[in-house]
């Protein structure tokens, strides 16, 4: 969190316990958990004074958080966690409580949880409000410029041929979208818990705008670790782009395309940030490459 954003971040690390306190006292809450440790976000459980569970999340203020309240209030518990209150201003989102918050992750039948982030983004999938302020994925995108840039036209630790690929890819895929609509932006195993009111509720949406196929990529880059594992990988990522082709009436071309894409675009940031972890999402981009649909 600090290192992303200076001396700005530092100060805002320093204040957080305050401000973790004046939102126990603005929204009568009773904390009843430890918190997570604050890498990006601090998360921690309690209960509202009515005895309702709740999660106060806070983060840096930055775009992000305005970003995601602004998705949550366009989903409306939708298919996702429900917003209870938010400032903006602090960086604080209060959430209702997914009991038992069990991660998707926790289901091995890697074809039944396709089936299930399917079911989900049908619920999530609608156009933008007029006058949102949520980025797309053009504004994403263009973020995988800065790799040649850093690198004097190379193209770094990242295979030549893949990053080409990549760019490619974007070059057909963006200009062609079909309809566009708000898009979780993160759906995967991690980001989806058991819940009481439905089966299984998103988190953490980071809210962008584009064509519903994108939305299937950040789920074929994961179960994060557990994916490389996975003996003959190219035959798992066709089938399960064969799920999401049937059950959403998507094209199988389009749904390898953007993986791949945005596969290379998380690599990329992987190593802005000086993540190793961009070794794990180029063997998922190319076993998709080698996918065979």
């Amino acid at each position: 969190m600090t290192y992303n954003y200076g001396d700005a971040g530092r100060e805002w690390l320093r204040a957080l316990p305050e401000i973790i306190a004046e939102c126990g006292r603005r929204w009568s809450l009773t904390f009843t958990g430890e918190g997570s440790a604050p890498s990006w976000n601090y998360v921690v459980p309690g209960v509202t004074s009515e005895g309702e569970p709740v999660v106060l999340k806070v983060g840096y203020p930055a775009h992000e958080v305005q970003h995601e309240i602004d998705a949550l209030a366009h989903y409306d518990g939708r298919g996702v966690v429900r917003l209870l209150e938010a400032d903006p201003g602090i960086g604080a989102l209060l959430l209702e409580r997914l009991l038992p918050g069990t991660p998707l992750s926790s289901i091995s039948d890697e074809d039944g949880v396709t089936v299930i982030v399917a079911s989900l983004m049908r619920e999530l999938w609608r156009p933008a409000p007029a006058g949102h302020t949520f980025p797309s994925v053009e504004d994403w995108a263009r973020g995988l410029m800065k790799l040649r840039q850093k690198f004097d036209g190379g193209t770094g630790p990242l295979p030549a041929d893949l990053v080409e690929r990549a760019e490619g890819l974007f070059s057909e895929l963006l200009p062609s979208q079909a309809d566009r609509v708000v898009l979780h932006g993160d759906l995967h195993h991690e980001n989806i818990l058991g819940a009481q009111r439905a089966p299984w509720l998103a988190v953490d949406p980071k809210g962008v705008v584009g064509e519903p196929c994108y939305e299937t990529g950040a789920l074929l880059r994961n179960p994060w670790g557990k994916v490389l594992s996975w003996p003959d990988l190219p035959r798992v990522q066709a089938r399960r782009i064969g799920i999401f082709s049937e059950l959403l009436g998507l094209d199988r071309e389009r749904i390898r395309g953007w993986a791949v894409a945005q596969a290379v675009l998380s690599a990329w940031w992987c190593v802005e940030e000086d993540d190793s972890g961009w070794k794990n999402v180029v063997t998922c981009a190319e076993a998709l490459v080698g996918a065979d649909l």
